[in-house]
């Protein structure tokens, strides 16, 4: 009880409602995609590593298409109709793919375990994006820099849950059920969407360039534009731009933990079962650490130290992280490592992260973000896929690794120091 009084330190009485909400709300979110990652991982490796790494392809191209189809909902429908569509429409999906996996099996093979990972690695972004996007519109830049630290816990407690549910489940009931699961807690998600938008009025407010208008209609009001605003509204912008350019560095680094890991478990079976009860143990001993965090660090740093800090650790840690993998090579190591990075990430960095857009309009929050959160994400999945294979075939390994992730470590640390003073610099401009 007292390291959650400790994370729910700086929310304000007339905030609890809509903070323990939208926590629920990431619980559920989170829960959903936890419980399908070791599954997506393990159908992936059915043809081996290689096979993964031009799955990462296939998923931004994916990515890249799917955007404009989702600028065209957010321009054309209100707020709570594109939210439904957009969740409804991946638990359809699951449906379906549990159909097939559960009455057509011989018609399953490697062909579907790579439909399903791209899929899943699409979906996985846009119900994260959807629900940050939400956030940056309830909540104002300063109660951001308050509120999204205690609303992570709730992701974080739902990342830990999803995992254990999958380690528990993926033998007895087999991997295809945790599909149904998942759209059960999807569904739970889409409610709590619902219930958030009605349980107070906007804080956010209109953009900046748009006409006021009074009371409450500016929440579901269609937002309207071009299918493809976020596309131009990252390359107007500088501070987008910068945004970014720092979610590719991350992603670039990540995927290179991701594909050592992959290594090490794939040498530990072939069984698609037990490999997916394995991520999930890994997945869930690391979301651990990550609440750890959360609870005693996250909100105090952010407050303390400001966003450019707080955006300059992850690089930090992760560098330190790589040094010390290269140096001792060991799978402990590598959970460290992973666990350290996956911490800091989620439990300091993507609160400070998506602190940095409710400073910008209500378009942005949907388009632009919905592209860095996606396709530059999954852009960035590519860019570090290939590079780990490159560096691989030319026998460098982990030594060859490091040499690549320090330099970006450190450009990526200026570049989170350069953005927590943008932020603090457009936050100023819009205030009354």
């Amino acid at each position: 009880m007292g390291r959650a009084r400790i994370a729910l330190s700086g929310v304000r009485r007339e905030e609890l409602g809509p903070v323990l909400v939208a926590a629920l709300f990431f619980f559920c979110v989170l829960t959903a995609l936890m419980l399908l990652r070791p599954a997506r991982d393990a159908l992936g490796m059915q043809r081996g590593i290689e096979g993964i790494r031009w799955l990462f392809i296939g998923t931004a191209v994916v990515t890249l298409a799917v955007n404009p189809l989702f600028g065209w909902l957010v321009a054309r429908f209100k707020r709570l109709q594109f939210i439904g569509a957009t969740y409804g429409f991946f638990v359809l999906c699951l449906a379906g793919f549990w159909a097939l996996l559960r009455f057509t099996p011989e018609a399953v093979g490697q062909t579907s375990g790579q439909v399903f990972y791209v899929w899943f690695s699409v979906f996985n972004l846009f119900a994260t994006m959807v629900f940050w996007a939400l956030m940056a519109d309830r909540f104002t830049s300063e109660q951001a820099r308050r509120c999204f630290a205690p609303v992570s816990v709730g992701g974080t407690l739902g990342a830990i849950f999803g995992p254990w549910l999958a380690s528990q489940l993926a033998r007895p009931l087999g991997t295809p059920n945790l599909l149904l699961v998942a759209g059960g807690f999807l569904l739970l998600a889409l409610s709590c969407a619902w219930w958030l938008v009605r349980l107070a009025p906007d804080r956010a407010g209109p953009p900046a360039d748009a006409p006021s208008t009074p009371g409450r209609a500016t929440g579901p009001e269609r937002i309207g534009g071009s299918a493809w605003a976020g596309l131009w509204a990252v390359c107007r912008s500088h501070y987008l731009a910068g945004i970014a350019a720092y979610v590719l560095l991350m992603t670039v680094v990540a995927t290179f933990i991701y594909f050592t890991r992959l290594q090490m478990v794939a040498a530990t079976s072939e069984h698609t079962d037990v490999r997916t009860a394995t991520l999930a143990q890994i997945d869930m001993w690391t979301q651990i650490a990550v609440l750890a965090l959360q609870l005693a660090l996250t909100g105090r740093i952010i407050q303390r130290f400001g966003l450019g800090v707080a955006l300059a650790l992850l690089p930090a840690v992760t560098a330190l992280g790589f040094v010390g993998l290269a140096l001792y090579g060991s799978f402990t190591v590598l959970v460290l490592l992973e666990a350290a990075n996956r911490a800091v990430q989620r439990g300091i960095t993507r609160p400070a992260r998506e602190t940095l857009f409710p400073v910008v309009s209500r378009e942005d929050k949907y388009k632009a973000k919905a592209f860095i959160d996606t396709f530059v994400y999954r852009a960035g999945d590519v860019v570090g896929a290939q590079t780990e294979g490159i560096l691989g075939r030319l026998g460098l390994a982990l030594g060859g690794l490091v040499g690549v992730v320090v330099p970006l470590a450190l450009v990526w640390a200026l570049l989170g120091l350069w953005l927590g003073r943008a932020q603090a610099l457009q936050a100023r401009s819009r205030s009354p």
